[in-house]
């Protein structure tokens, strides 16, 4: 790991490739190469500025590192001004760099000054130890006496090497279905991911990942994630000579920010690399995010099993209900009980009650300190959960504060599930939500919130901005400086982020909380296909995976697969224990008391997808770490008519080892070369089936 400047050539080395940039003749910041390294002496910057045309510029064809907006350069740009005086282009040449050694990591900073207006931007480049992960964000700065005023501000602009077209992967989901992937060919034009609704969302990622006849173990790939929770956009473009780039960061949709003098503006982290394989890409970042991501506390310890009370009680929650489910989560093996919606307020269903967070007397006439005795008796830690940036009309809160939500006052306000947005760019109602939750953390053992946020943003009215533009921004990292906080001041407290459901699964979130709520949609069928596209660039251990009763009836699954399915992340229970056999309890507990054996390996072991339904009838996972390895092997709802047989290779084994394999009633001992080469042959045995198989050193 190092980086090198020579003669304003700067080479990021990472652990197994090059991200390569140089000065070019007129101060401009160029592209020159990022893959597989070369000599250093090599690097050299090619741009002549010769005009090619008058409709095709110099700087067209150029790979810049941060294009402006203006000029003769009409791609999608990195970040767009308008000055005092009118001018509404900038113009970024080089000023200065420096590069700083902080801990376990490299920063590069390279300084690019727009000079009549003094407007710095400073592209940050930071590598880490034993990764090729390089994660980028720009500062930028008004060094000027006049006002700033920022239209667009990407945390990176990206340039990819190859000239054939490369294809692009991405979700293309919605509530429910989260993380269905989609690859797209990029042969022209502009492709673009977005949010527009206030969060990341379910339908795009806040991601790229673009490769060239890849799979599982070979290919290139070129990622980048944006650390974002709210708005975004990616886009990927490729000219006519066939140069693709790419362009992510902070939606430009609705956005523009005040730089006062004076000011800096940083943009969220982008974390991006070059890999061979998705499966490397997947590993990488699984580490990566456990190391460097992640909130620090609980960032290297896997996450405890717990019990949610929503399924079984809905709103109708009470004491002697919440008390009877944890005796039951206790005994077959939970580590935590969380009681859901419903504790709260006036709160009978979703149409009252949000904003009031005090304990409702009439359930819980004593408070919530008997329920909390009763679980901590038990063994098992409490959560509990709140949506803290909403507010039903129908709450004291809203009756005393109607304008503390994104509002206009000639308009309506468009109501979704009976809620409104509070608005968290106010000083007052971000210290009242930090305050309602910190209130309730110091009167009762809580450990654990799930924090969720069930509607997208609309009447983005807020009078109390200079630019109300900038709410988009604000309100995110209002959550995150709350989030931040309550984590500061109570130091083992764990915060899970659920915005009905995968709304903010992403990278932005993971940087605060401790783990994600993946998707509403439970179906296990589903959730493999959910889960696959998590697991691209997110990590393991932070998706939580409930085994519940949800959709039975439509589609009827036993308790093996369902269990089978959510042991692939990290396991959780949410069906009604108290509707269960004492057949189907001591299945919970057989699996339970199984997954805390395998969980290092599932949630901090190399993973690989080794099948998926759409290429192979089947679905498997496999997870490896040094003291043993396990394998998930699920059919898919189809009828009989598929395949007879089934067969599957096995990844990431020492191949000089001996293993003993154990599937079925079989119990086989061969050589990791021969699983990985060989592999494993299956009968069909029939639609929504499922095994797991235990790999161990022999």
């Amino acid at each position: 790991m190092k980086i090198v400047e020579n003669n304003k050539v700067f080479i990021i080395e990472t652990k197994s490739t090059h991200y390569v940039m140089a000065v070019d003749c007129e101060g401009v910041l160029n592209h020159i190469h990022w893959g597989k390294p070369c000599k250093a002496e090599d690097y050299v910057c090619s741009y002549n500025g010769w005009e090619k045309n008058s409709n095709h510029s110099a700087r067209e064809f150029s790979k810049t590192e941060y294009i402006t907006f203006g000029g003769t350069v009409y791609r999608p740009n990195a970040i767009a001004a308008k000055y005092a005086d009118g001018c509404r282009e900038a113009v970024l040449t080089y000023d200065s760099h420096k590069i700083t050694q902080e801990d376990n990591s490299l920063l590069l900073e390279i300084t690019l000054k727009d000079k009549p207006y003094n407007l710095l931007v400073t592209l940050c480049y930071r590598i880490r130890e034993g990764y090729d992960v390089i994660e980028r964000f720009a500062k930028i700065k008004n060094a000027s006496d006049n006002l700033i005023i920022l239209d667009k501000t990407a945390s990176g602009e990206f340039n990819f090497p190859s000239k054939r077209p490369y294809t692009s992967t991405n979700a293309n989901g919605s509530w429910g279905a989260e993380f269905k992937m989609e690859n797209t060919e990029l042969k022209n034009g502009v492709l673009s991911y977005e949010s527009k609704k206030g969060g990341s969302g379910h339908t795009n990622s806040p991601f790229f990942i673009l490769s060239q006849n890849a799979d599982e173990k070979q290919g290139e790939v070129y990622f980048g994630a944006l650390a974002w929770s709210g708005n975004f956009k990616v886009e990927l473009s490729r000219d006519y000579v066939g140069t693709t780039r790419a362009v992510i960061g902070l939606n430009d949709f609705d956005f523009s920010y005040n730089l006062h003098a004076g000011e800096e503006f940083i943009t969220p982290s982008v974390y991006c690399g070059y890999t061979n394989g998705f499966a490397e890409m997947s590993n990488q970042m699984n580490s990566f995010a456990a190391c460097h991501i992640l909130p620090k506390r609980y960032a290297k310890e896997p996450l405890p099993v717990l019990y949610n009370s929503w399924e079984a009680t809905w709103f109708n929650v009470s004491c002697e209900s919440q008390q009877a489910l944890a005796e039951i989560a206790a005994s077959i093996g939970c580590e935590l009980f969380v009681m859901d919606d419903g504790w709260f307020g006036e709160r009978k269903d979703d149409h009252a009650g949000l904003g009031d967070w005090y304990v409702n007397e009439k359930k819980f006439p004593n408070g919530l300190k008997p329920l909390i005795d009763k679980v901590k008796s038990l063994g098992m830690r409490f959560g509990l959960w709140f949506e803290p940036e909403m507010v039903n009309p129908d709450s004291d809160l809203f009756r005393a504060h109607p304008d503390w939500t994104y509002h206009y006052d000639t308009r309506t306000p468009s109501l979704l599930r009976n809620q409104l947005v509070l608005n968290l760019t106010r000083d007052d109602v971000k210290e009242y939500v930090f305050k309602c939750m910190d209130d309730m953390l110091s009167q009762y053992d809580i450990s654990y919130i799930k924090w969720d946020m069930n509607r997208a943003f609309s009447e983005t009215g807020a009078e109390n901005l200079e630019n109300p533009q900038e709410l988009w921004y604000r309100h995110i990292k209002a959550v995150y400086e709350i989030a931040d906080a309550l984590k500061a001041k109570y130091k083992d407290l764990q915060i899970e982020c659920c915005a009905s459901g995968g709304g903010r699964a992403d990278l932005g979130s993971l940087s605060h909380f401790d783990m994600v709520w993946t998707s509403d949609n439970t179906d296990p069928v589903d959730r493999l296909e959910i889960q696959n596209g998590f697991s691209l660039l997110y990590p393991i251990k932070c998706m939580r995976a409930w085994v519940t009763d949800t959709n039975r009836r439509k589609r009827p699954n036993d308790l093996d697969y369902r269990f089978n399915v959510s042991m692939q992340g990290s396991l959780s229970i949410g069906g009604n224990l108290l509707e269960y056999t004492k057949e189907e309890l001591d299945t919970h507990k057989k699996y339970i008391e199984l997954y805390k054996e395998i969980r290092n390996t599932v949630q901090f072991g190399k993973f690989y997808r080794l099948a998926d339904f759409k290429r192979d009838e089947l679905y498997a996972t496999q997870y490896v770490d040094d003291s043993q390895s396990v394998v998930f092997v699920c059919t898919n709802a189809n009828s009989f008519f598929t395949e007879k047989f089934h067969h599957i290779n096995l990844c990431g084994l020492d191949p000089d080892q001996l293993y003993e394999v154990k599937y079925f009633d079989n119990v086989i001992k061969k050589s990791g070369s021969y699983l990985m080469n060989v592999g494993l042959d299956f009968d069909t045995w029939g639609p929504l089936n499922s095994i797991i198989i235990m790999i161990n050193k022999a």
